[in-house]
């Protein structure tokens, strides 16, 4: 049985409007969390995704850090897009 990441909820964390830089926490119905890094210009893109320490990885259940969760960057940035995930955040 491979994962499917499923987003529940997308909080701003920090932005740098000069720089179009954005820094959002994602929130997974499995519980998992993590840190990721878009950029805006010239439209939004995921530079950057890391899963913050809180449960063990729902992939290789490894409670420390891992890079797993870049393997889903394409699937995570279509559910983003599709729900609009960022614009919902973005207007809290």
């Amino acid at each position: 049985m491979s994962y499917r990441p499923n987003i529940t909820n997308l909080k701003l964390a920090s932005s740098n409007e000069k720089d179009g830089l954005y820094e959002f926490i994602i929130t997974m119905a499995d519980g998992t969390e993590c840190r990721s890094v878009f950029h805006r210009h010239p439209k939004w893109k995921m530079t950057a995704i890391s899963r913050l320490l809180n449960i063990p990885c729902p992939v290789c259940r490894k409670d420390f850090i891992c890079k797993c969760m870049e393997k889903y960057v394409g699937d995570l940035e279509q559910q983003i897009e599709d729900h609009k995930w960022i614009e919902k955040a973005i207007a809290q």
